[in-house]
C-alpha cells in the first residue's frame, strides 16, 4: 500500500487576498494565486499534499487550526505555514489555537516585520512556531515548506 503524503495547510490571514495590488512596494507583485502555485509546486516536489487557503476572518483561521489537530478519528494534518498577517501582532487566540493543536507550524511572512513599524516586530504566534521566515518574499513559503518537510521526516 503506498504511503499518504503528509497533509500541510498553508494558511493565510487578513488581507493577503490583496497581494499584488496592496502595497506592491512592501509585499511585491506576486498575487495570492501565485503564492498558490508555488506552494502547490513545491509540495510535490516534496511529496506533500498540499491545502491553500486564505480568510479574512480570526475565528476562521482558528476554527482551521483546531481542525489540524489529530484524534481518535484521524483527519487533522501534519502541519502548518502559517502567514497570519496582522493577527500575528494582535492575537492571542490564534496562539492558543496553535498550542492546542500541537500540530508542527512554520510561521512566514513575506516582509521583514523587524524592519517595519515597532509594533510589527512582537508576533504571538513565534511562540509556537518551529520557526519564523520573514522577508524572502513569496519563496519564503518554498523554504517554510522544505523545513517542515525535513521536520516531519525526522520525527
Amino acid at each position: 500500500m503506498p504511503q499518504k503524503s503528509p497533509r500541510i495547510l498553508v494558511l493565510n490571514g487578513p488581507n493577503l487576498n490583496m497581494l499584488g495590488k496592496r502595497e506592491p512596494e512592501i509585499y511585491g507583485s506576486a498575487t495570492l494565486e501565485d503564492l498558490r502555485t508555488l506552494c502547490e509546486s513545491e509540495g510535490e516536489k516534496l511529496g506533500l499534499s498540499i491545502d491553500f487557503r486564505q480568510t479574512n476572518h480570526e475565528g476562521e483561521l482558528i476554527e482551521w487550526i483546531q481542525q489540524t489537530r489529530h484524534d481518535a478519528e484521524g483527519g487533522g494534518a501534519d502541519g502548518i505555514v502559517l502567514n497570519a498577517a496582522a493577527l500575528t501582532h494582535t492575537s492571542v487566540g490564534l496562539y492558543d489555537a496553535l498550542m492546542a493543536a500541537q500540530t508542527p507550524m512554520v510561521e512566514v511572512h513575506l516582509s521583514n516585520i523587524h524592519a517595519r513599524e515597532a509594533f510589527r516586530a512582537h508576533s504571538y504566534v513565534s511562540r509556537a512556531a518551529l520557526g519564523v521566515l520573514c522577508g524572502f518574499g513569496p519563496v519564503g513559503y518554498a523554504f517554510a515548506l522544505k523545513a517542515l518537510s525535513d521536520h516531519l521526516e525526522t520525527r
